[in-house]
């Protein structure tokens, strides 16, 4: 299929690995110049390496930013004025006890996890409107609705950016840019071999056997017993950066196996 997306520019942040990596990969894939981003240059090196070797003639550039720092953010705006598809995906997390996640931390991932999107999205938002096109993806989460009691904190980041897709696409009613947010459930990534890692030593089982266990423990709900891949979450997100899927704004799109216990 045709995703009508060859000549658009798609800004995906941190995307040198794991799903932001497979929604550049996938975006390239359709024709569209891709800006990755990475806080190392080695890490973008690589990454654009491996894009162009999966993608003949792909159209890829890396830009260095670190999101918890404002002036890196202005100068990634500096560099890159205007796009055609932002991807809203870096993002932090891990075990976040509540009683002692102090006042610094809950600031430092509030930065990352919501406050790039925020300042992102209010530079870009206006220049697609004056274009008449373009694409804002929130990369969510299931744990914005299934907050799990071991990150607090990050469910409450990744909660607060579907109000903010919500809010956004209200915002921009009546244009042909939409906004949407995508709610990843667990997927296999750069980040879960150590956790994998982890869960075979405190349960007696092997490395293979250690995404079942997780499944069965802290995601029971599940309908598809697994982990999705980067690229099943990937594919989701390519389709709504396309032109076919204009009339989906404002939407929480789940592609979480089925972890949230609901129809809708």
């Amino acid at each position: 299929m045709d995703l009508k997306l060859k000549g658009k520019t798609a800004l995906i942040t941190g995307s040198s690995s794991g799903i932001g990596y497979a929604i550049a990969l996938g975006l390239a894939k359709e024709g569209v110049k891709v800006y990755i981003n990475g806080r190392s240059q080695q890490t973008l090196d690589k990454a654009i390496e491996k894009i162009q070797n999966e993608v003949k003639d792909a159209k890829v550039e890396g830009i260095i930013a670190d999101f918890s720092k404002v002036k890196d953010v202005n100068a990634l705006i500096e560099k890159l004025p205007e796009v055609d598809i932002l991807v809203n995906n870096v993002g932090v997390y891990g075990d976040q006890p509540f009683e002692t996640t102090d006042d610094e931390k809950w600031m430092l991932d509030y930065e990352i996890n919501v406050m790039s999107g925020v300042r992102l999205s209010r530079h870009y938002a206006p220049r697609m409107r004056d274009n008449d096109w373009g694409r804002i993806i929130f990369i969510s989460s299931e744990s914005a609705i299934n907050i799990p009691d071991d990150m607090i904190l990050y469910g409450v980041t990744k909660t607060a950016y579907l109000a903010l897709s919500r809010g956004l696409a209200k915002y921009l009613k009546g244009t042909n840019v939409t906004v949407n947010a995508v709610l990843p459930g667990p997927t296999l990534a750069d980040g879960t071999k150590e956790m994998f890692e982890q869960i075979a030593a405190d349960h007696n089982v092997s490395v293979e056997e250690a995404p079942a266990v997780f499944i069965r423990e802290k995601r029971p709900s599940s309908i598809i017993q697994r982990f999705a891949t980067t690229e099943e979450v990937a594919n989701m997100v390519v389709y709504v950066a396309s032109p076919l899927s204009s009339a989906t704004t404002g939407a929480a799109l789940r592609v979480d196996g089925g972890v949230v216990d609901a129809s809708f």
